[in-house]
This record gives structure tokens, sequence and C-alpha cells, in this order.
């Protein structure tokens, strides 16, 4: 009988653990229900915590989207200059965006070109100066595409400048080095235009000059891109 000391009660509680323990038909019972008990509580609470972390992970990767490689390009035009500048060639060159982001909510992007993969375009020039001028635009003498094998850009700094118009400053990276650049962009039926003008001699790049410099190509370039999500 208990008595009204507490000592009954103090003696019962090893004895519950006894038969838990030592046997008996209630103990392997007990011991699965103690033991379901106790994982149950931190399994439900990780559970839980997923389901309330899903919609965020969800939500971060939505607002970014992958650049589609098929559809987005960079271009590059060349200008002529020098005296007798109406005798050479306006350069285009062009190359698929290898891969890349954008995201809307953050106002950022960020994409990388394979210099190998850049292709003179000109039009209204022969197969044969086409070659040439690809030839020396991967040589040492220009991009030197051996050794520096990637062209990158990635927004710092995203600015409103009128409907669908932004100002970008980011930092380009051409032959090596890298350099702050303001790109100005427009959003059109979907897809992202940009310009900027920079010079090739900040990046380390001489400018070609032929026939005793009376022909040769500017200093500034006009470098564009139209970006397109998947």
């Amino acid at each position: 009988m208990l008595d009204h000391s507490g000592r009954a009660a103090m003696t019962m509680r090893p004895s519950i653990r006894l038969a838990l323990r030592e046997g008996g038909a209630i103990r392997p019972f007990l011991n699965r229900w103690f033991a379901l008990v106790s994982f149950r509580a931190p399994i439900e609470a990780m559970t839980l915590l997923s389901l309330l972390l899903v919609p965020l992970l969800i939500g971060d990767v939505s607002a970014q989207k992958a650049i589609d490689t098929q559809r987005s390009v960079l271009t590059v035009r060349v200008y002529k200059g020098g005296a007798f500048s109406a005798f050479g060639h306006e350069h285009a060159i062009r190359a698929a965006i290898q891969k890349g982001f954008f995201d809307e909510d953050k106002r950022s992007v960020e994409f990388v070109v394979y210099t190998r993969t850049l292709r003179v375009v000109d039009t209204g020039v022969s197969d044969k100066d086409r070659d040439e001028i690809q030839s020396t635009m991967l040589s040492p003498k220009v991009l030197d595409s051996a050794q520096f094998s990637e062209i990158r850009f990635h927004s710092t700094e995203v600015s409103g400048n009128g409907e669908n118009r932004w100002t970008v400053h980011g930092d380009l990276t051409i032959h090596g080095q890298t350099h702050p650049v303001k790109v100005d962009v427009e959003q059109q039926d979907g897809r992202y235009r940009g310009s900027a003008r920079l010079r090739q001699s900040e990046f380390g790049i001489t400018p070609i000059t032929v026939a005793g410099g009376t022909i040769k190509v500017k200093d500034e370039v006009r470098v564009e891109f139209e970006i397109e999500g998947r």
C-alpha cells in the first residue's frame, strides 16, 4: 500500500523499468512503443521543416532562368579606320552564348562565351579573306583563344532606365583581363538585347594594322548580345 511519505512511489518507478528490461510479456511491446515515441518526434519535426522549406527553394529556383544557348548570341562589331579605311573591312564576329543565367527578381545576369566558337560573319568578302580574318582574330595577335578560352560577363548592378529598359553595370573578362563595363539593355518580344562600347587596348589587345598603318581597325568596338531564357 502507498504511504504518505512518497517512498512507495519511489520504489515503483524502478520496478517498472525492470519490467521493461528484464522480461515478461509486456516488455517487447512496451520497448517497441517507447522506441517509436522516441524517434517519431524528431522525424516529424524534420518532415515539417522540409515542407516549410520547399516553397522557398522552389521560389528561388523559379526566379532564376537558364539562358537558352540555342537562341542567345554575342556579336562583336569591329570598325575600320586609317587614311585608307575605304579599302578595309568592318567585321562582324559572332558566337552562341555557351552557358549562363539571369534572374529577373534579383536583377542579375551572367554568361560565358568560348572564344574558339567565335566566327567571322562578314558579308561581301571572299571565303579566303574571311578565313584569314578568322585566323588572325583567334591568333595570339588578337584574342589568343588557345590561352584565353572564355569571354565572361557578370552583372554587379542593374538600374531601371525607362519602361523595359535598364542600365547594367558589370565585369567583362576578355583576353584574360577583367574590367567594368556599362551595358544598355532593353526587353522586346521576350528577349533581352544589350550593347556596350569598349576599347580593345583596355583588355591588352593591340588593334590590327596593315599597309604601314594606312588601313587598320579602330580601337573601339561594339559588343552586343541577345539573351532569351528557356
